[in-house]
């Protein structure tokens, strides 16, 4: 190889690892945009290829001469709370120290916007799944419809989805199902919903705004609230408009944005943890599961 092409392939790598540097040096959490269709570990794997092109792991078609490096992790990244394959909207992600902070989203306060469709119920709740009930819906009005909200507003009780993230000997629900296994709902559970609103009503569909806490599903609220309005339903579109401070139109990074300058500048920074803080977190670290491992927040079923 000519010393030339040395050369250039040596400053080409040298400003690689440099953007590498600056990547791994990032520390907060984000919000990007999670379109409809891919799980949410689909779309964290993206962005984490989208970033990782500045790792020189070949160049100028030159392997790596060390391609033991390829199987280490040069950069940490999680999500803060799923979002079911059928559904779009903000994805918070934690980058380096910032993945410690996901927990704290995972609990705090979330908006969605849902419509759903009276009439017909369908086995996952949604409308990737299949049309288990059908019933009338010609009794439901407006002023029915909104009358009924009143009832899931507030500190509710809520079963999930059997079609969920959530596990049974530490498998996922959702994947036992499609194995043909039988699967018991999880008991119903403590959720709390800050306020419900219906945003358009042209039956059969039907369009909800709805803000809660943590581990809510909006798919078990439509069909609650379909069969208290003596019918059935199931969700046809999903969207997840903010997550603690980030707002979809506001803060969420769609997928041409996802680069380390974007990045770097809609950064939230970690706040520096006290001597307690750090002890307390590495206690509780040893008991509490990863981020993207928590359930809830209309947990992805295939994820």
């Amino acid at each position: 190889m000519r010393s030339s092409s040395r050369a250039a392939i040596a400053i080409s790598m040298a400003i690689q690892n440099s953007s590498l540097s600056k990547l791994q040096s990032c520390n907060g959490i984000f919000a990007i945009y999670k379109k409809q269709g891919p799980t949410s570990a689909d779309v964290l794997n993206t962005l984490k290829k989208a970033l990782l092109k500045v790792y020189p792991y070949t160049e100028a078609g030159v392997a790596n001469p060390n391609p033991r490096k390829r199987n280490k992790q040069p950069l940490k990244i999680g999500h803060g709370g799923t979002l079911d394959s059928n559904a779009s909207g903000v994805l918070v992600v934690g980058i380096g120290e910032g993945t410690k902070m996901l927990t704290t989203m995972l609990a705090g306060s979330k908006k969605y916007r849902a419509i759903g469709e009276l009439g017909k119920a369908t086995d996952t709740l949604d409308v990737t799944g299949n049309v288990v009930e059908e019933k009338s819906y010609d009794h439901i009005t407006k002023e029915v419809f909104e009358e009924k909200l009143k009832q899931f507003t507030g500190e509710i009780m809520q079963v999930p989805p059997l079609y969920s993230a959530l596990k049974k000997d530490g498998k996922r629900m959702s994947v036992l199902l499609k194995q043909g296994q039988e699967v018991e709902a999880k008991p119903a559970r403590p959720v709390t919903v800050y306020s419900l609103s219906l945003q358009d009503f042209s039956p059969p569909y039907f369009t909800i705004d709805v803000e809660c806490g943590g581990g809510f599903y909006v798919r078990s609220l439509v069909d609650d609230l379909a069969k208290a309005l003596s019918s059935c339903a199931h969700i046809k579109e999903l969207s997840r408009t903010k997550q603690g401070q980030f707002t979809l139109e506001e803060h969420a990074l769609k997928e041409d944005r996802w680069t380390l300058t974007d990045i770097s500048q809609a950064l939230q920074p970690c706040p520096k943890p006290s001597g307690q803080q750090k002890n307390a977190k590495k206690t509780k670290s040893k008991h509490m599961p990863t981020p993207s491992e928590s359930k809830g927040d209309d947990g992805n079923t295939n994820d």
